[in-house]
């Protein structure tokens, strides 16, 4: 352990034993549900912060020793304070809770008529602990007395700029059913005022919390417990909603104020379910200011909207950005450059064989334009005789016909046994140009479903007729989700030996969009080796991700092409390194025999942790008629998936394939006990 850590682990270690102090004063036990989420978050918390995990268990012993110890002396102090901002309704209890907290009464109460009438600060000792209080005037709910509620509000904002709140209690009564969400204004109106942080770290307190539960739609009284689950939603719901935030989850705390509660043995009031509310709504508060001490410690992200305990440790993900960095791409060319070396060896012709040539060239050319134009007339002639189709009605001045929108066939769907399959309309007509936009078809969709879950749209273009250019997007959307996914990227070329390219990518990771700024150099060394050095900007919520790579690429005849790539993504003092090697290895007759190999190795380093993965992937033909590709995968954890792919016009193969299926069951039903997972998928 470094100096800066043992540091680090010794503030931990103070907050640690701090909270264990005060929960011993409150009368709770380590083991309650609260007091272990917290010493929870404060160990993760530590282990992230330092990059190692402590002996969770060993820290808590001692700071259980620790604390014990200290509060046996009596003499030590605690050095512990909370600011405590009351909002709430009118006449739901707030002064009330306030005297209930002290054990006195610090604030007046009556039933009839409004007592507090501006902002108070109240300040009394708890337990050794000193505790400040801000009692406010009463809110209101109706939307035309929003007016009025601004005023106090804007009181409450100007007050608490010298004294800020650590802990903001919502105050509501428990024994008030409505689901027509009456509050929403008023909270609304404390939203736009205070701010959408004001709910970060709120509680709610439920007061007249014993009061009997409603009758049930059944009839009878509901159970206490659905009693307060159906009114802390409803309050948390109104909450979220006027927030904008559905991530809000506060806590919810219940009050009795009444002096005829039923007091257990201390004299403690308690609750319908024999539990004493103060300690709880104390622990509550102090938990929420000690996570806040230790977020401000580590120097870590602030928690989770209206979390109290949910410090947003999880890292970005770094991996996902990494591997989608070390990818090779390959660089936009213009129409001209599509056929380079063509262009080389026609540079190496004399002036006779490269008139010879182009004279060759002309006559094929008008070979195949008189060919296409009859082909054209033809198919004209028979479309007007069936009067189908489309009329020609504009032809060039060389009397070449207009081109014909031609509809595409209707794509494969998948296998239903309804006959009302929606296929007509989908059809779409072949697009002239080279922007392209279809349907993206699901193969494994439900039946009775139309199988098509997006559109794709791609275009290939020239900026300024001399930068190629490509942009693909897809956009997917269901009944519960919606996606976007685009890839766009430019280049621009450096000679005969050397090209730049530029991107920029919108994926999903997650439930949140990732944008991506990328740039890359491809350079040619050697005759037969590339290199590539690139970078990349991510851009996900309030994370910013970057990372760098080098590849290179090495041919070895015509038949093998080494790929070799590293690199490394950084984020919020997180780094993830990993490196990848390809090998591929084509039949010589590629691309006209489609044989094809490649063999992959993966190393990735993340969170002192290394993950290995290989990858084979073949493609071959099978006679005339079939074609199977074969991917295996494994890594170092002992998992893997093999796939296997085919392709046949072959109906008795086809069939013939069926039976693996048959055979993994027969496999599984004689050794229980293995597991296999083979995806074939077959068309």
């Amino acid at each position: 352990m470094t100096e800066e850590q043992k540091k680090l682990h010794e503030k931990v270690e103070l907050i640690r034993v701090k909270f264990l102090r005060l929960v011993h004063r409150l009368g709770h036990s380590p083991e309650d549900t609260v007091v272990a989420q917290v010493l929870y978050r404060l160990s993760l918390a530590e282990g992230i912060r330092s990059g190692r995990q402590t002996g969770r268990a060993y820290s808590l012993e001692s700071a259980k020793m620790k604390a014990l110890l200290l509060e046996q002396d009596g003499n030590a102090d605690l050095d512990f304070a909370c600011n405590i901002l009351v909002l709430g309704k009118s006449g739901v209890g707030k002064s009330a809770t306030i005297n209930s907290i002290f054990g006195v009464e610090k604030s007046p109460t009556n039933a009839f008529k409004q007592e507090t009438t501006s902002v108070k600060e109240i300040v009394g000792t708890v337990e050794g602990v000193k505790i400040r209080v801000l009692d406010t005037p009463g809110l209101r709910a109706s939307g035309t007395d929003q007016a009025s509620s601004r005023r106090i509000l804007a009181s409450i904002k100007k007050y608490t700029k010298s004294c800020p709140p650590d802990i903001v209690l919502y105050v509501d009564r428990m024994d008030t059913l409505t689901r027509d969400q009456n509050d929403l204004p008023l909270l609304r109106t404390i939203t736009s005022t205070l701010g959408s942080s004001i709910w970060f770290n709120a509680i709610v307190a439920l007061t007249h919390a014993a009061s009997a539960p409603p009758d049930g739609p059944s009839g009878s009284p509901l159970s206490y417990e659905v009693f307060v689950a159906q009114r802390s939603h409803a309050v948390q719901q109104s909450i979220r909603l006027a927030a904008g935030d559905m991530r809000l989850m506060n806590p919810v705390a219940l009050v009795e104020n009444h002096p005829s509660c039923r007091r257990n043995k201390e004299g403690q009031k308690v609750l319908p379910n024999g539990l004493s509310w103060r300690p709880q709504m104390l622990l509550l508060c102090y938990s929420s200011k000690i996570l806040s001490e230790a977020n401000s410690l580590l120097k870590l992200q602030d928690p989770s909207p209206g979390k109290l305990f949910g410090l947003r440790l999880r890292p970005p993900p770094l991996p996902f950005l990494l591997s989608s960095l070390l990818q090779s791409r390959a660089h936009p060319k213009l129409q001209s450059d599509q056929h380079g070396d063509n262009k080389s060896q026609i540079a190496k012709l004399t002036k006779e064989q490269r008139r010879a040539y182009f004279d060759e060239y002309d006559y094929r050319v008008k070979l195949l334009q008189k060919k296409q134009w009859k082909e054209e007339l033809r198919r004209l002639k028979e479309m007007k005789n069936r009067q189908k189709g489309y009329m020609v009605e504009d032809f060039d001045q060389d009397n070449s016909p207009a081109t014909v929108p031609v509809p595409l066939p209707d794509m494969v769907l998948p296998p239903s046994f309804d006959c009302d399959t929606p296929t007509y309309r989908y059809r779409f007509l072949e697009p002239t140009s080279q922007f392209l936009a279809r349907p993206v078809l699901d193969t494994h969709g439900w039946d009775h479903d139309c199988g098509y879950d997006g559109v794709s749209l791609e275009e290939s273009l020239a900026v300024a007729g001399r930068f190629p250019a490509v942009l693909s997007a897809q956009v997917t959307k269901d009944k519960k989700e919606f996606s976007i996914h685009l890839d766009s990227s430019v280049s621009a070329k450096h000679g005969e030996n050397g090209s730049t390219l530029a991107g920029f990518d919108v994926q999903a990771v997650g439930k949140q969009l990732a944008y991506v700024l990328r740039g890359e150099t491809k350079f040619k060394m050697l005759k037969k080796n590339r290199a590539t050095g690139g970078f990349s900007v991510t851009f996900l919520g309030e994370t910013i991700a970057t990372g760098l790579k080098f590849e290179d690429q090495v041919s070895i005849g015509k038949q093998v092409n080494l790929v070799a790539s590293t690199g490394a993504v950084r984020a919020q003092g997180y780094t993830a390194h990993g490196a990848n090697l390809e090998v591929r290895l084509r039949d010589k007759d590629y691309p006209i025999s489609q044989a094809l190999a490649t063999l992959g190795l993966s190393l990735m380093s993340w969170h002192g942790d290394l993950a290995l993965g290989a990858n084979l992937q073949s493609q071959f033909s099978i006679g005339r008629n079939s074609k199977m590709a074969v991917r295996v995968g494994l890594n170092n954890k002992r998992t893997g998936q093999i796939t296997v792919r085919t392709s046949t016009s072959e109906q008795l193969q086809l069939a013939l394939v069926g039976i693996i299926p048959i055979a993994i069951s027969i496999f599984r039903s004689m050794k229980p006990g293995e597991s296999t997972v083979l995806v074939i998928p077959v068309e």
